[in-house]
């Protein structure tokens, strides 16, 4: 008899799907508040502590922040940012992590543990930041690109991935004349697609959420991604809550356009999970068997 079958299976199952649930629910309710708050008037907001349906449909708020050239500006820098990121991590990472997972490479030790000594010990805020400011990067895009061009954590899984694969194929392409070029990117790398789009999608979303660089390395506000502006947006409301002389002088911040501004700078991303979905399951738990 099946474990499904039993009456304690069936239980267990019932109690199962009841805290998933609440779980999700508990994780669903805050983001459906800011979503429906941010399509609430404003006369709504301020009589109601809570809303999960508006009843008074306004697009006000997002009239407001589209209005603004710098949302606009940072949604597209944001989109850059994650775009070109995501595709110099995947190939920094593919690229170091193929010759690493070949066993007749010299030196394939040390060059493990200097990888594995990165994700232990780092140099710290201060050193990192006068590297990048003696490579000439404050100020550009490439200081939020290339010091996190690859994640050891997702190089050591993809690495293990490719030395799961069977060397016969390897050595079939190397009688066609293929060298390792021209394996890595004409034959493992479209074999190994569930684990390609699991690290794309790790990447995006770090890149998409990337907020402490961004403040550190960029000065001009045309270059600022979502996430520092979002932040400012939500500290110059409260300057403003606290201090009623300044409130009076400055225009009004609406609760309805911060939560606005976190719903176009949150929706984009969550947008990616359903084309990723069918992959996602699978190759997360790739390379993660043999080290």
């Amino acid at each position: 008899m099946k474990h499904h079958d039993t009456v304690a299976g069936r239980l267990f199952d019932y109690l199962n799907i009841a805290v998933l649930s609440l779980f999700a629910l508990a994780t669903t309710v805050p983001f459906v508040h800011i979503v429906a708050t941010s399509f609430a008037s404003e006369r709504e907001v301020l009589s109601k502590d809570f809303i999960l349906f508006p009843t008074e449909f306004s697009l006000d708020a997002y009239r407001t922040i589209f209005a603004n050239d710098r949302m606009l500006t940072s949604l597209f820098v944001t989109i850059f940012i994650t775009l070109a990121g995501t595709s110099i991590n995947i190939v920094a990472t593919s690229i170091m992590a193929y010759p690493l997972s070949r066993k007749d490479l010299i030196g394939r030790k040390p060059l493990m543990m200097m990888v594995l000594f990165t994700m232990l010990f780092g140099g710290g805020m201060i050193p990192t930041f006068l590297l990048v400011k003696a490579l000439g990067l404050l100020n550009s895009y490439w200081s939020l690109l290339l010091p996190g061009a690859i994640s050891v954590f997702n190089l050591i899984l993809l690495k293990n991935f490719f030395q799961q694969m069977p060397e016969g194929l390897e050595e079939s392409a190397k009688i066609d004349g293929a060298n390792d070029l021209v394996i890595l990117f004409r034959l493992v790398l479209p074999l190994s697609l569930p684990a390609i789009a699991t690290f794309s999608l790790f990447y995006a979303v770090g890149h998409w959420n990337t907020f402490m660089p961004a403040v550190l390395y960029i000065n001009d506000a045309a270059k600022w991604p979502i996430q520092v502006l979002l932040r400012n947006i939500v500290m110059l409301s409260q300057s403003w809550l606290d201090n009623p002389e300044a409130a009076a002088e400055q225009a009004s911040m609406t609760e309805t356009v911060k939560m606005a501004v976190i719903t176009v700078a949150t929706v984009p991303i969550l947008c990616v999970y359903p084309f990723l979905q069918k992959h996602f399951a699978k190759g997360v738990m790739l390379g993660s068997v043999k080290g």
